[in-house]
Parts: structure tokens; C-alpha cells; sequence
């Protein structure tokens, strides 16, 4: 009855787990929620005020495809600000959050049995919407001891004639790695030899930590930029989750394409929303850098009270906001701990299995600094008795 393509995926582990703590919490039970993949501070007053004055102003009819002008002239000068490339506004399509950016790409540039390499764990959706796509996703696993990135030698090795694309997400969702400039430069030298598209999902680029400064793949690689396709928003840096905007920044002739597949999928977003994002990307530099040092404050916190418990090895992130301990030693499958902790320590966490990691789980520092410290405790006196 159903279509092949909707047989080939499943639902969303991390929506499923917060979905899971949600309705524990509705009968009654006080769980501590480390799923959350959002920011839990307030949308700066500021952002909101000009989408009120938008409202007022009555701009709530259609908007181009591919975004107001304006903003993403706004997108195309905060790019410019901060990693020194040049995107001009025909260089840039505003979609319904990154999620949809990456999608569109992926259905533009994606044939029946193209191979798309994913490095392992990866953000849950990358291999279903290649899937979607008739793809084949080539997953390379990492682990903490490499840092949870992926080595040139391991590209080589699995770029094929097949080989279409390589997604790249630094800093990365589940585990906070990012990559410095030169190893970008040395992945961007590969695929530019072997002549592959990059998809570089940057979602999370402001959300960095110990005087890490991201780094763009295409400033990375300025000479591959016409086969690199940047992936950003507003969604993770200012807080804006449920405003669902993102953008993708690629060579024209892979906008014009994107254009014509969202023309005939969603229009474009809410022009209102739009006329808010403008403010977001042009005058909220101050507000995320508080956001930014609060969460680094609720990392360190993390990763110190998690390091004290006995079996968990767990590497210091640089940017996102996630911890992604090794939790092996417990000789239990990940998903069988993520249960045991949410039942016994009403806790709850992602397994590793959703992000292609057996053996971790994914822990979201958002929280206030109290619940972090009283969180890891129930969890460290569950894990006690195993």
C-alpha cells in the first residue's frame, strides 16, 4: 500500500526519546530531560520585537522562494563576516530549517545508487534523507580515541567511482568534535582530486569552546567551492529552533536547482519569520555570545560530574552542546542502559544506535547547572548497581 521510499526509513531516535521522557513527565514522573536539542534560553527579545513590528506591519503574504532579499543579503554579509568568503544573495536559498536545506540538496544532486559518504556517529537524519534520495550512504566509523573524526587515509579508501558526495558536520551533533582548518584542508584536497561534492552542515559553527574558532569548509577550501554546499541557520546560535529557518550557500546553478524543487515542495517560510531573522543575523552578536559562555560553563560542569563515574570514559567537546560518553564497559547494549537509566534514574538519554555508534550514548548539557549536577548523580547511583 505504502511507497518503497517510506519503507526504507524510520522515525527519528532522538525525537522518539524526548517523545518517551515527555510522556513520563505527563503521568507525573520527574525526569530529567538530556535529549533536549535546543537551546532552552529565550529567543532574544530583540528577535522576537521584529517579528512583532513584521506582524503589525501586516507582512504576512508570500515570499520569493528563495527567501526576502534583504535577508539573505543579511546571510550573504554575516558569511562574509565571519569566515571571509563571498556569497552573493543568488548564491543562497532560505528553506525551512537546515533539516530542509539538507534535504533539498540531497534530492537535487542525489541518482539512484550514488554513494554518499557519512562519517560515523553522525546526525541521525543524514543516512534516511539519502536514502530518500535513492542514495546509498557509505558510513565511516570513528571513535573517541580518533577524536571522532574521520582520517584522510579513511576517505581514500572509500571514495568509489559510485562516490558522489561526502556530508561533513563539524561541529558535529552527537559528539561536539570539530575540525581545524588544516585537517579541512586536507579532506577538501581529496575531494576536490576525486571530484566529489561536500555538504558541510554548520549548524552549530557559533557554539564553540576553549577559544576554538570554527572554521567554514569553503574558506577551508576556497577552491572547491563550487562543488561545497554550506549548511547553517538560525535554529541552534540564537535560539530560534521553532522559528524553522535555515539556509543552504552553493554554487548558482545548485541554487537555481534547489529553487525549483522548494518552489514545488513548501513556497518558502513564514515572511514574518523572515523579517526577524534579518535582526537575528545583523544585530545579536552580544546575545550569543552569552548564550555561547553559558553553555560552556554547563559543558565543563558535564564532563566533569559525568568523568566521575566509574567505567564511563568520555573525551572533552569543542563546540555543540552534547557529551558522548563511551559507555562499552558496561557490556550492555546502549539502547538496553538508555532505558535502564530512564526506569531507574529517570534519566533520559539517547542511545548510540541512532547516531550509526554502538556502545555511547548522547548526553545534552542545556540545562541548568543544578539539574546537569542532580541528573549525572541519579545516573552515576543507577550505573552503581549494574
Amino acid at each position: 500500500m505504502f511507497s518503497n521510499r517510506i519503507q526504507k526509513i524510520k522515525s527519528s531516535p532522538t525525537l522518539a526519546a524526548a517523545a518517551k521522557a515527555a510522556e513520563l513527565r505527563a503521568k507525573g514522573v520527574d525526569i530529567i530531560d538530556f535529549t533536549t536539542g535546543e537551546l532552552i534560553f529565550e529567543t532574544p527579545a530583540k528577535i522576537k520585537e521584529a517579528c512583532k513590528k513584521a506582524l503589525d506591519a501586516n507582512l504576512t503574504r508570500y515570499a520569493p522562494v528563495p527567501g526576502l532579499l534583504k535577508l539573505r543579503e543579511a546571510i550573504s554579509k554575516r558569511i562574509k563576516k565571519d569566515f571571509q568568503i563571498d556569497y552573493s544573495p543568488d548564491e543562497i536559498i532560505v528553506t525551512c530549517g537546515a533539516k530542509q536545506a539538507i534535504y533539498v540538496a540531497l534530492q537535487v544532486l542525489i541518482n539512484p545508487g550514488d554513494e554518499v559518504i557519512i562519517p560515523a556517529p553522525y546526525w541521525v537524519s543524514y543516512p534516511d534523507q539519502v536514502l530518500l534520495a535513492e542514495g546509498k550512504p557509505v558510513i565511516l566509523a570513528t571513535d573517541d580515541d580518533a577524536g571522532f573524526k574521520i582520517t584522510p587515509q579513511q576517505l581514500e579508501r572509500a571514495i568509489t567511482p559510485k562516490t558522489k558526495m561526502l556530508i561533513l558536520n563539524t561541529p558535529s551533533n552527537p559528539t561536539g568534535a570539530c575540525y581545524n582548518k588544516d585537517e579541512l584542508k586536507v579532506l577538501g584536497d581529496i575531494c576536490a582530486r576525486k571530484k566529489i561534492w561536500v555538504l558541510s552542515d554548520e549548524i552549530y559553527d557559533k557554539l564553540t569552546y576553549d577559544n576554538f574558532k570554527h572554521v567554514s569548509f569553503s574558506e577551508a577550501c576556497p577552491a572547491w567551492r563550487d562543488r561545497t554546499i554550506l549548511i547553517n541557520g538560525a535554529s541552534k546560535s540564537y535560539s530560534m529552533t521553532g522559528w524553522r529557518m535555515g539556509y543552504a550557500a552553493g554554487p548558482k546553478p545548485l541554487i537555481d536547482k534547489m529553487k525549483i524543487l522548494q518552489s514545488q515542495e513548501l513556497t518558502s517560510i513564514a515572511t514574518f519569520i523572515q523579517e526577524a531573522c534579518i535582526t537575528a543575523f545583523n544585530d545579536c552578536d552580544a546575545e550569543v555570545e552569552k548564550m555561547r559562555s553559558d553553555m560552556e560553563l554547563r559543558r565543563d560542569v558535564m564532563w566533569q560530574e559525568i568523568s566521575k563515574i566509574y567505567k564511563v570514559k568520555c573525551s572533552k567537546p569543542h563546540g555543540a552542546f552534547y557529551l558522548f560518553p563511551n559507555m562499552s564497559a558496561f557490556g550492555k547494549p546502549t539502547q538496553e542502559l538508555a532505558e535502564y537509566l530512564l526506569e531507574k534514574a529517570h534519566v533520559s538519554v539517547v542511545a548510540g544506535e541512532g547516531f550509526g555508534a554502538p556502545g555511547y550514548l548522547r548526553l545534552s548539557y542545556v540545562c541548568d547547572v543544578e539539574t546537569i549536577k542532580r541528573g549525572v548523580a541519579q545516573m552515576k547511583e543507577a550505573l552503581g548497581k549494574l
